[in-house]
């Protein structure tokens, strides 16, 4: 098992790809991933089964959690139950967020 991650080899790898992310660690307990947005570009990411934490490396913009739009800013996380909708939205700059589950990623 991989207990070392280089978060910029998955940045590049998005920015090579038609994805805006990707799950470097995917098991029954825990699923972890990097996600990159370039301004204008859509998060398309649907409500999960398990809870999820962002920690916001770089970027703004806002994060909608049901009805309510939370600002975004580096250094800050955010939790989002379960089941709830989300998405990130009306960012200026490239927005890169690391993403945690607390189960797999489904």
């Amino acid at each position: 098992m991989k207990l070392v991650f280089n978060i910029n080899d998955y940045i590049e790898k998005i920015k090579k790809s038609n994805n805006y992310f990707h799950t470097f660690i995917n098991n029954e307990n825990l699923a972890a991933g990097v996600l990159v947005l370039q301004p204008g570009e859509k998060d398309t990411q649907e409500p999960h089964d398990s809870d999820e934490v962002y920690f916001v490396l770089k970027g703004d913009g806002f994060l909608k959690i049901k009805d309510v739009d939370y600002p975004i800013s580096e250094n800050k996380m955010y939790f989002v139950g379960k089941k709830i909708e989300h998405f990130f939205h009306g960012n200026s700059k490239e927005l890169t967020i690391l993403y945690f589950f607390g189960g797999p990623d489904s």
